[in-house]
């Protein structure tokens, strides 16, 4: 198995997804998730900067 088998395999267990505000900013973070352990859509309480405070960031597709 070469390097680029272990990449590609790795990315798709674990993607890159977009976490956007849900105070209606426009405000995204970038992260990774599980795959298996979170098969749902992902919801962090993240600070968003634009209304100064602590929001909830839902997972966008």
């Amino acid at each position: 198995m070469g390097r680029e088998a272990l990449v590609a395999r790795s990315t798709d267990l674990r993607p890159v997804v977009k976490l956007r505000s849900t105070a209606g900013t426009g405000y995204t973070y970038v992260t990774r998730k599980n795959r298996r352990n979170d098969p749902d859509r992902m919801t962090l309480r993240k600070y968003d900067p634009v209304v100064r405070r602590h929001v909830n960031f839902r997972e966008e597709r």
